[in-house]
């Protein structure tokens, strides 16, 4: 009985966390002399208050359920893809590739073809920092940040310059964006919004991970891997492989998270210069919305509904009420933070629940780590 309640109380600490955040955020409403209830109220209405509002929430949670995957994917081997941003650059600079070059083909052709190209562009920009991790012990962290960058600068580069729209070229212009893709290129609506067929491939997606994480060899040696990489290397599992194909896959995600953007939303490669010009922040609002899901595939896609209604709601809200633009970008960042925290609360309970069965005392830190200051995962690379 008393597992089940911990059980309960670790699957709504991300609920609780989000709540304290909204909590946070209403105290600063008021210091800004606005009613929190009219401001939560636009914000509701402006994510679910009509067919719209629904469907632009749904188009903002595609990309987020589908970084939101490659995250799960990735954290399951204990190996942190901050580089989501980067791979969907990347995966989004392949697909509208595949658009702009083979425009005699069929619609439906190149769309198959545009998200594997997508699917192929992040998988190589996540597997280089899984190789520089698994062989050379290069911090994930670290590598797939500056993997971020370099790809930001390649889009730069690219939008400037070979795939730069040649109309734009014709008026010397100076918009960072290609051509737009065929109209029969585009992801097909599912009703008369902007809601495409790319969220219910999301959907589907996030079943075919559940499938790979929990009902097939490769899923298994990858949540080995992220349990214990000594006993997964003394039971004959490929420690280093399995961490570059977690990171491989994990940046795969991301890329078709790209290529839908293209395909079903902006319908060609356009930016501001940075990197959320083109992801609108999916990469790294993607991690949040897999934590508040538990890590799990089937969890993420309420979560990234929630993360959709949340970005999408607070336009509405800062309209209605005229708060500042800062605020907004505040608050989001409280609920960041507030359901991060409550994902490492949860880690840390499991652990003592674990040691106290065992008849242990609860672990000083999160992260044991050996006499040297490496981690496990570290030492079994080194």
């Amino acid at each position: 009985m008393r597992l089940k309640f911990d059980s309960v109380i670790d699957a709504l600490l991300p609920v609780f966390a989000t709540f304290a955040a909204l909590g946070v955020g209403a105290i600063m409403l008021m210091a800004l002399q606005v009613s929190p209830v009219e401001a939560y109220s636009a914000l509701w209405e402006g994510a679910f208050g009509s067919k719209n509002a629904i469907a632009e929430t749904l188009v903002k949670a595609t990309p987020l359920l589908l970084v939101g995957l490659g995250i799960c994917i990735a954290f399951r081997a204990n190996v942190i893809n901050i580089g989501a941003e980067g791979q969907m650059i990347i995966g989004g600079l392949m697909a509208t590739q595949v658009g702009l070059v083979f425009t005699d083909l069929p619609g439906w052709v190149v769309i198959i073809m545009a998200i594997f190209a997508g699917f192929l562009g992040g998988a190589i920009w996540g597997g280089i920092p899984g190789a520089l991790k698994a062989y050379f012990g290069v911090n994930e962290i670290l590598s797939t940040v500056m993997m971020n960058a370099i790809a930001v600068q390649i889009m730069n580069f690219m939008l400037r310059g070979p795939m730069m729209d040649p109309a734009q070229l014709e008026k010397a212009s100076k918009i960072p964006q290609t051509a737009r893709l065929a109209e029969a290129f585009r992801l097909p609506r599912l009703v008369p919004t902007r809601l495409h067929l790319g969220f219910v491939f999301a959907i589907a997606l996030a079943v075919l991970v559940y499938v790979l994480l929990w009902r097939t060899t490769l899923g298994y040696r990858i949540r080995a891997v992220g349990q214990n990489p000594h006993a997964s290397r003394y039971g004959g599992i490929r420690v280093r492989r399995r961490i570059v194909t977690a990171l491989l896959l994990s940046g795969a995600f991301a890329g078709i998270a790209g290529a839908i953007q293209v395909y079903g939303v902006n319908y060609r490669m356009i930016t501001d210069g940075s990197s959320t010009g083109f992801t609108g922040g999916a990469g790294f609002n993607g991690i949040v919305a897999a934590l508040f899901g538990q890590l799990h595939p089937i969890g993420t896609i309420p979560a990234s509904i929630f993360f959709g209604a949340l970005l999408v709601g607070a336009n509405k809200m800062q309209r209605v009420v005229q708060i500042p633009a800062a605020l907004i970008t505040a608050l989001n960042g409280l609920v960041v933070i507030f359901v991060v925290s409550s994902e490492l609360w949860r880690r840390r309970r499991q652990k003592q629940r674990l040691l106290v069965d065992e008849g242990g005392e609860p672990p000083p830190s999160e992260s044991p780590k050996t006499e040297k200051g490496a981690s496990a995962s570290e030492e079994v690379m080194a």
